[in-house]
């Protein structure tokens, strides 16, 4: 099974927000997830998006892969940075 951290849209049409979530990666994209990490307004900045940092960096430490967008979002945050040390 391969886990990985990703978005899942849950906004509007035309207003998009999201969730970051950890799913397994054959689940489909805005569909079941197992953890539900944190969210992310587009329309405002990086450092508005929301990340409970102790859930993300113990599923980072279990092997899940983040998507790229999410892999900027967390490098921003700081998270990604304290890994590879």
């Amino acid at each position: 099974m391969a886990v990985k951290i990703r978005f899942a849209r849950i906004g509007r049409h035309d207003d998009p927000f999201y969730r970051i979530v950890v799913a397994d990666s054959r689940y489909s994209k805005d569909g079941r997830y197992i953890e539900q990490i944190g969210y992310y307004d587009p329309k405002g900045s990086i450092k508005d998006a929301v990340i409970e940092e102790d859930k993300a960096k113990e599923w980072l430490s279990k092997g899940a892969i983040p998507s790229d967008s999410v892999r900027t979002l967390l490098s921003e945050k700081g998270l990604l940075q304290k890994k590879g040390k």
